[in-house]
């Protein structure tokens, strides 16, 4: 299992091969909006106005949609032109998750193949280790039987401090703390892990100051 992860996406987004990659799925009148909203970002910065020359603005509701976009027309000519191609390859905006069947060597290879189609698009790679590979949230593991597996991830730096209890603000909030993190581990672990998520959940809400009776 390999994860690829691209460097500052929005920021390195090729407006020009975008627009171009655009124009056939619209009318010229829509890329000409797109084109207008693309190339018309200012920002200020210590009193001076600065004008964004390429890619597309950090927050903007377009940006993502033109990235993944630009993302979907680079990653089928990527694997395409690759000597070696990946059993499966799973994108969420600029984090792929990959099968790779080749061996190291040729992963070397295929990472050094899809950082050389574009000097702006660039992408580090992580590799399992001890048959775990932490992706997005979620820990994805392999099993005895050579299935994968999966259950919430937390990184090292994880402190399992959240909204006390103690602390005045609405009830509803705090409860949404406890119903969140409890739907998050509903929806990322599997049955062989749920269970001990669940009690993991239980023992941080406790130290958080909630009472067994708000948990259950």
């Amino acid at each position: 299992m390999v994860s690829f992860d691209i460097v500052s996406l929005f920021t390195n987004v090729p407006i020009g091969n975008a627009l171009e990659w655009l124009s056939p799925h619209v009318n010229n009148d829509i890329l000409d909006l797109f084109q207008h909203a693309l190339t018309s970002t200012y920002f200020c910065f210590d009193g001076q106005y600065y004008e964004q020359t390429d890619g597309v603005a950090m927050g903007s509701p377009l940006s993502p949609v033109i990235a993944n976009f630009d993302m979907e027309k680079f990653e089928n000519e990527a694997i395409q032109l690759a000597t070696h191609k990946p059993t499966c390859w799973y994108r969420y905006v600029d984090d792929t998750f990959v099968i790779w069947p080749h061996g190291q060597d040729k992963l070397q290879d295929f990472l050094n193949h899809i950082n050389g189609l574009h000097k702006k698009i660039q992408f580090t790679m992580e590799i399992e280790k001890d048959v775990h590979l932490p992706f997005l949230d979620i820990d994805i593991y392999r099993k005895n039987d050579g299935c994968l597996g999966h259950k919430v991830y937390r990184k090292p730096t994880h402190t399992n401090l959240y909204l006390q209890h103690s602390s005045h603000h609405h009830p509803a909030n705090k409860q949404s703390v406890l119903t969140s993190l409890t739907h998050r581990a509903r929806t990322l672990c599997d049955q062989d892990s749920l269970q001990q998520e669940l009690d993991f959940l239980t023992s941080v809400f406790k130290l958080n100051g909630y009472s067994p009776r708000q948990i259950e």
